[in-house]
């Protein structure tokens, strides 16, 4: 029962087995919890029940640069384990934000509120996603359950795989105690073009022509008039393709950037340093890049500014707008930063996929107890 686990300030179980007897104990009494990672990620004030922290689900279980996997708890800060496969000249090739200076937050993102929100940055137009790169994971739903997933290897991942359900569900279906994730050499050399002066129409032309070629762009953003394209790799072969994307868009002149500065820009342009500051409601939408131009515009004519990641793949708006005005121009988007505005954060899902959803969620936490309503408030 919950009088047997140790009173600590707010709920920060120690271990696994006490962190599934304090949700057993919950689901029983019908009392909601708020998970707490870092929260640096998702704005979770509104929901309903205690906070129940990770930070004591702390550390590095096992880390092998040879096999090029980390297995590490949930309350884990995110700046540790970056350090420490820096040293080994290896980094998560998704490139989490840290959203810090978005959210206006002062704690330490933590490895499980990564895997959590499926954060992921510029380069997964590359790399991929967070959950690309999950290979296995142990949590505790909603019924006080200890599950487990996956393994160090690809290979080992058979069946149903949990952690693509969990990478991304914001604790709603339950809270991890391990995450396996797959780590990738850190590329050397980088460099970064600049073409100034162009629109959203033409920006999105010159990702188009850029990402249909065997270069390897990494990151592709817009921003205030600016189309940026980067490419890492190793210094001869870097070379060779930066020209050769040069020589294709010939109609524009291109800054390009050396290593030094390829870095800071794209901390900035990951960590959306260009909203920070604000109070206004921050939109993550999701589209079809060449759909981009006409949404953004869309979205800027409420009165805000944009920008575009992904190709054009993602569009960030920050600025005036309702939820319906927002929702109205395109269905696919995310309140990430509240800025007054109530109701859903989350887009309203499709009746088939909603379905689906509330049938997961009745096998993982039937009492809803998790998170409750964050997806849906």
């Amino acid at each position: 029962m919950i009088a047997d686990i140790p009173s600590r300030a707010g709920l920060a179980p120690a271990s696994e087995a006490e962190l599934g007897a304090l949700i057993a104990d919950r689901r029983s009494s019908g009392q909601p919890l708020r998970i707490a990672g870092g929260g640096t990620r998702t704005q979770t004030d509104h929901v309903p029940g205690e906070a129940l922290s990770t930070a004591a689900l702390s550390g590095v279980v096992t880390y092998e640069p040879g096999e090029m996997t980390l297995i590490a708890r949930p309350g884990t800060p995110l700046d540790e384990i970056e350090t420490m496969l820096a040293a080994e000249g290896q980094a998560f090739a998704f490139e989490p934000a840290d959203m810090r200076g978005v959210l206006g937050r002062n704690g330490a993102p933590t490895i499980g509120g990564m895997v959590a929100a499926n954060a992921s940055g510029p380069r997964r137009l590359l790399a991929g996603a967070c959950r690309d790169h999950l290979l296995g994971v142990r949590f505790v739903d909603g019924q006080g359950r200890v599950l487990k997933n996956g393994g160090r290897v690809m290979k080992n991942v058979t069946g149903l795989d949990l952690g693509k359900l969990i990478c991304g569900a914001h604790g709603t279906l339950g809270v991890l105690t391990e995450v396996a994730l797959k780590t990738l050499p850190y590329l050397p050399d980088r460099c970064t073009l600049g073409f100034h002066g162009v629109t959203a129409h033409e920006a999105v032309a010159i990702f188009s022509a850029a990402l249909a070629t065997p270069f390897e762009v990494s990151g592709a953003v817009f921003r205030d008039g600016t189309a940026w394209l980067r490419v890492e790799g190793l210094g001869p072969q870097l070379g060779y393709r930066r020209d050769r994307l040069l020589g294709l868009i010939q109609t524009r002149e291109a800054e390009v950037l050396d290593a030094t500065a390829t870095v800071t820009l794209w901390r900035e342009l990951r960590d959306l340093a260009h909203f920070a500051g604000s109070d206004a409601p921050l939109w993550r939408i999701l589209v079809k890049p060449s759909e981009a131009p006409a949404v953004a515009g869309a979205l800027a004519a409420l009165g805000g500014v944009f920008s575009l990641d992904w190709g054009g793949g993602l569009i960030w708006y920050c600025g005036p707008g309702t939820a319906q005005e927002v929702r109205g121009i395109t269905r696919h988007a995310t309140l990430v930063r509240r800025g007054g505005l109530t109701g859903p954060a989350f887009p309203p899902e499709a009746s088939a996929v909603a379905r689906l959803s509330a049938g997961l969620r009745q096998v993982f936490d039937p009492a809803g107890i998790l998170n409750s309503g964050l997806m849906d408030q």
